[in-house]
């Protein structure tokens, strides 16, 4: 039975990504684009790292960096999203290694500036760490959410 690949080594992996696809037919409409750049998981875990502390990033942000990157109309919501959640999985998995430079996951929100509870350590643990860096944070229904977010994204 083959061994189940780490975190780190599904960070590492490229499957020939990045590349940009022609979007075709409904897709164009769906995604509002005709051009669609797909990142690589190194691609998503360098530009998470370039989130200083005290301030934070959207997915939605990580998406545009992407598609401004490769000259794309969009980038793919699909792959970023999968990957942002293995380069957390990655940096928990490196730190529990002692690693000291990792990537600072919990800064990296969901649209609206929701804390993605498929994170490592799920809500409790972003949000000590959140507050450690001085965000406020409240609930909405089962959603935690960072106060006034939108003032403290970094454009990158």
């Amino acid at each position: 039975m083959p061994q189940k690949k780490s975190w780190t080594e599904k960070l590492n992996e490229s499957k020939n990504l990045p590349k940009v696809v022609k979007l075709k037919g409904k897709a164009t409409k769906r995604w509002g684009g005709k051009t669609m750049a797909i990142p690589s998981p190194l691609e998503i875990d360098a530009l998470m790292r370039k989130v200083p502390r005290g301030k934070l990033i959207t997915t939605s942000e990580i998406r545009t960096a992407v598609a401004k990157k490769h000259k794309a109309d969009i980038g793919c919501p699909l792959t970023s999203g999968i990957f942002t959640w293995i380069a957390a999985n990655a940096a928990a998995e490196q730190e529990e290694e002692g690693k000291k430079k990792t990537t600072p996951y919990w800064r990296t929100l969901k649209s609206g500036g929701e804390i993605n509870p498929k994170y490592p350590g799920g809500i409790s643990v972003q949000k000590k760490l959140l507050q450690k860096e001085g965000h406020k944070i409240k609930t909405k229904g089962k959603k935690y959410l960072v106060v006034d977010y939108d003032k403290k994204l970094v454009k990158i």
